[in-house]
Formats: structure tokens, C-alpha cells, sequence
């Protein structure tokens, strides 16, 4: 069966991005088929189509999409978890900008009850990755401190929400002085900031009191001296991306000493099917429940049709968003 699809064409910009046709066989043993009716844009898209990022084995390499919703229209032998018809989201390596994905029934959850499966389709990659890095990860708990970078993107807006959830506090940085008036709904008055010049420690030990306990980044070597300075003693740094670069000198191992500093270094797109496994059993278990008490919501910055993948991707790269862009079939 042959079903819509976006795919890169070749590794370049916007442009190589088209709507094609992807050939799909019938679900498998323990598998569903899903028709996806959302997919979330990620930054991870945008370097797959540049070439930088390619995507994990097992996923069609040049259609994109790490976040889907959708609804479940046939099920593979054994398949038993999921009725047809039902609503789910999922977190996936690659290919959910394709009108119909095969995958295991394991890796679905369920929609949050009341939920539009577009607002369903922001969840998956940013919701997860926040929890994922802050609460399992990191262990930040309540009356903690965490400071989160990139605070308006997808991931940040998600983990902004998540820390006020466990009862921990949360402070913001921003680039754009524009976005910190939308980060109000989860920042005390004070607590945002826009960075100049790549500082922000002090600013992060005259809010928090001393440091914060965990550090939330997706910067990359640029921040990291900075993150260092802006930890508390013992703090934890959470290292989640590199968009201001991957290298850079060395570390300064006598502060990480001296403060007893963890570093975690993490990534979802690469990890094992067994580990995306446990990760929608997080998902359903921790994160719905949150989702249908109003205690998270999904930060939606527009629902573009999937035909405007191009200009989606344009407005990623311009940083024009706060939260999540969204295309829908």
C-alpha cells in the first residue's frame, strides 16, 4: 500500500522538502498501524534534512517526524493492547510524517482524555525528553532549583511545566527578550532571562540563593562554563543538545571537583526500542494522568498543514516560535 509522505529529496534546505508517496506493508506480529493525523516539528528534523542528523536504523531515512497522533486503523497478529479506532500518541525514531506508520502496539500511549489529537501530536518528543532529563535523570524533586535553557522552545515550555509539577522551582533563559512576556504562565515575576553575551550564572546565584540544584541544557559547549558556575554544590547539569556546538576547550574539571557536580549527558532519538518501550509506559502512567488534571498542557505555537512542511521548517530555523510547531494531515 502506498501512502502520502513527506520526504527530503537530498540534504540542503526547506527546499529539498517534498510530499511524495511511501510504500507501507501491513502491520507485523505485535504491531499496529496507526493513521497519523498530526506530527510534531522537531529541531532534530531540520538537521536530518540538512544532513547532519541521520536517522537511527529501522526508520525510512528521508522521511522525517519523532512525534505522531493519531488513531489506530488495523492490528497485526497478536496485537492486542490498542482497539481500532482508539487515539494514541507516540515518540519514534523517524518516518511519522507519513499518512500511515507500522509500530510496535508498546510504543503507543494513550491521548489524554479531551485532548485534540493536534494538541496530542506536542506531547510526545518534548514532554518526554523533560521528564526523562529532569525527573529520572537528574532526580529533581520538590523545593529544588532548576534552570532551564531555551526556556520558549518545545522542550523548554515542557520542562518548565514539568518542574512545577514535582514541586520544584524553575528559572528561564531565553535569546529573544520578545518570548520571556510567554514564558509568564510557569516563571515567577524575575525569573526569566533573556541572555546577553552568554552570561547568566550570576544572575542564576542571585535567584536561586546560592545555585540551582540541576541545570536543564541544549546549548552545548557555549553555556557550558557558564552551567558549571550557575550550579549549586552537587548540583546536576543535563546536557540534551548542542546547538551552540559540540566542542570547545577543556572542561573545567577543578569546579566539578570542587563542587561535587554530576554531568549527564543524554539523547532519545538513538536509544534501543526496549528503552522507547519504557518510555510510553512513563508516558501513559506518569504523564497522561498530569495532562488530564490540567497540571501540563501542550504549548502549541500553530498547526500548519503538513503541505507547508517547508515553511514550517523555515520558521523553526528563523526562531520564531514559542512551543511547539505542529503539521497536520
Amino acid at each position: 500500500m502506498k501512502v502520502p509522505a513527506i520526504r527530503f529529496r537530498a540534504a540542503g534546505g526547506p527546499e529539498v522538502i517534498a510530499l511524495d508517496e511511501l510504500e507501507l506493508r501491513d502491520p507485523g506480529p505485535g504491531e499496529v498501524q496507526v493513521e497519523v493525523v498530526a506530527a510534531g516539528l522537531n529541531r532534530a528534523d531540520v538537521l536530518q534534512r540538512r544532513g547532519l542528523s541521520p536517522a537511527p536504523a529501522g526508520v525510512p531515512a528521508d522521511v522525517p517526524g519523532l512525534e505522531l497522533a493519531g488513531r489506530v486503523v488495523a492490528r497485526g497478529p497478536g496485537a492486542t493492547l490498542h482497539a481500532e479506532g482508539a487515539e494514541v500518541m507516540a515518540l519514534v525514531g523517524g518516518g511519522a510524517m507519513a499518512r500511515r506508520v507500522n509500530l510496535h502496539e508498546r510504543e503507543l500511549c494513550p491521548v489524554p482524555r479531551g485532548l485534540a489529537l493536534t494538541d496530542a501530536a506536542a506531547i510526545p518528543e518534548a514532554f518526554l525528553t523533560a521528564w526523562d532529563a529532569l525527573v529520572s535523570q537528574a532526580g529533581l524533586g520538590g523545593g529544588e532549583v532548576v534552570l532551564v535553557h531555551a526556556a520558549a522552545s518545545g522542550v523548554g515550555t515542557a520542562a518548565l511545566q514539568v518542574a512545577r509539577a514535582v514541586g520544584a522551582r524553575a528559572l528561564g533563559t531565553t535569546r529573544s527578550p520578545a518570548k520571556l512576556p510567554a514564558l509568564a504562565p510557569w516563571l515567577a515575576e524575575g525569573d526569566g532571562l533573556a541572555v546577553e553575551g552568554g552570561r547568566f550564572a550570576v544572575w542564576t546565584q542571585g535567584q536561586s540563593g546560592g545555585g540551582a540544584q540541576v541545570v536543564l541544557d541544549c546549548v552545548g559547549a557555549a553555556y557550558l562554563d557558564e552551567n558549571l558556575r550557575a550550579l549549586a554544590p552537587r548540583g546536576r547539569l543535563v546536557l540534551i543538545g548542542t546547538l551552540g556546538g559540540g566542542g570547545g576547550g577543556p572542561a573545567p574539571v577543578g569546579m566539578i571537583l570542587g563542587k561535587r557536580l554530576t554531568v549527564i549527558g543524554t539523547v532519545m532519538r538513538a536509544r534501543p526500542l526496549e528503552e522507547k518501550l519504557a518510555l510510553a509506559r512513563v508516558a501513559a502512567t506518569r504523564l497522561v494522568p498530569l495532562f488530564e488534571r490540567g497540571l501540563l498542557r501542550p504549548v502549541v505555537d500553530a498547526v500548519l498543514p503538513m503541505t507547508a512542511c517547508a515553511d514550517a521548517h523555515a520558521r523553526m530555523e528563523r526562531d520564531e516560535t514559542v512551543g511547539k510547531l505542529v503539521l497536520a494531515w
